[in-house]
């Protein structure tokens, strides 16, 4: 499986655009940038409806799985030779922007590649910074008690820290005959003639983590308010998302959450959330957290332990139905 989409084109919703949209008149002279705007205007406004009433996250699906090499004289009818995998399964996301990203297929990141990769890049400095010992700090509570349960896989004593990302993308497809543009005066030109929706998946080691700092997505509607102290903060979110806590707190915290909520730079750049580290699209999801067991004195070396998978960490979309049901309507 592959984790690399064709070559991607420009995507105008990156910018957050303006609620701007053509008007027409008849006998109006029109060029494709009036279709592409109008496109543009219906795509930035579901997208911006979606990245507030949903925000960024997994809708459905997506669970990452981590599979084993099998070599050819382990394989069988049953179970092909393959080489050791991070498996993302098929699914629907909401990037932080609003878009919509779909796999419509498992799709994977070749684990040893990935590793060896690192470890020729600066004399594999980033492995080194993005190891840890007792790793379970950065991972979710729900991750950890599984890794103590009977048969599953434990966590390292130290390992490499990585995450999946999945990020949109839009691919051209298919080609059509079209008049030349620029200063040219071909016979055969031809211009793209689909964009398809598309994704990139990637695997991203994370240095800098400490007691203080995951690097998870943070909570859906956290927000910081003017004047308020950090012990403040910190109760009010706690609040938040404590359905024991005083009712009227939890009320003054989700309007507080509401009013604080709209963001958006002068420049319509998206500012990174706190689990993108510099390099990595603002907009892509975080997926999953990753974590590489490598040897207790050289980070660039692996142990023989199995690499651990924590897709608890990442922002849940649960539908309607989902979240009714879970009230027991």
């Amino acid at each position: 499986m592959s984790t690399a989409t064709q070559s991607t084109t420009v995507d105008p919703i990156a910018q957050q655009p303006l609620a701007e949209r053509p008007v027409y008149a008849t006998g109006m002279l029109l060029d494709a940038q009036d279709f592409l705007d109008e496109q543009t205007y219906h795509r930035g406004r579901l997208a911006r409806a979606l990245a507030f009433v949903a925000g960024g996250g997994t809708l459905a699906g997506l669970r990452v799985g981590h599979a084993p090499a099998v070599t050819e004289e382990e394989a069988d009818d049953d179970t092909p030779a393959r080489p050791e995998e991070v498996r993302v399964e098929a699914g629907l996301a909401v990037d932080r922007l609003g878009r919509l990203i779909e796999l419509p297929r498992a799709a994977c990141l070749r684990v040893a590649r990935w590793f060896d990769a690192e470890r020729a890049r600066n004399g594999g400095d980033g492995l080194v910074q993005a190891a840890y010992t007792t790793p379970e700090r950065f991972l979710s509570a729900r991750a950890v008690a599984e890794a103590a349960m009977p048969g599953a896989v434990p966590v390292p004593t130290r390992a490499v820290v990585a995450d999946v990302f999945l990020r949109f993308v839009a691919c051209p497809r298919g080609l059509t005959p079209a008049f030349a543009a620029g200063p040219f005066d071909a016979l055969n030109a031809v211009s793209v003639s689909r964009l398809r929706d598309a994704y990139e998946l990637h695997l991203v080691a994370r240095p800098g983590l400490d007691d203080d700092f995951s690097g998870l997505p943070a909570p859906a509607g956290a927000t910081t308010l003017p004047d308020e102290t950090e012990a403040e903060g910190e109760a009010r979110e706690a609040a938040m998302g404590n359905p024991d806590a005083d009712l009227d707190e939890r009320r003054a915290a989700l309007q507080d959450a509401v009013l604080h909520g709209y963001t958006r730079r002068e420049d319509g750049t998206l500012a990174p959330g706190p689990e993108h580290p510099t390099g990595v699209d603002p907009s892509a999801v975080f997926v999953a957290r990753v974590l590489i067991p490598v040897d207790a004195g050289d980070a660039t070396v692996r142990s023989g332990s199995a690499v651990l998978v924590d897709n608890f960490g990442r922002r849940f979309l649960p539908g309607a139905g989902v979240l009714a049901r879970w009230n027991g309507l």
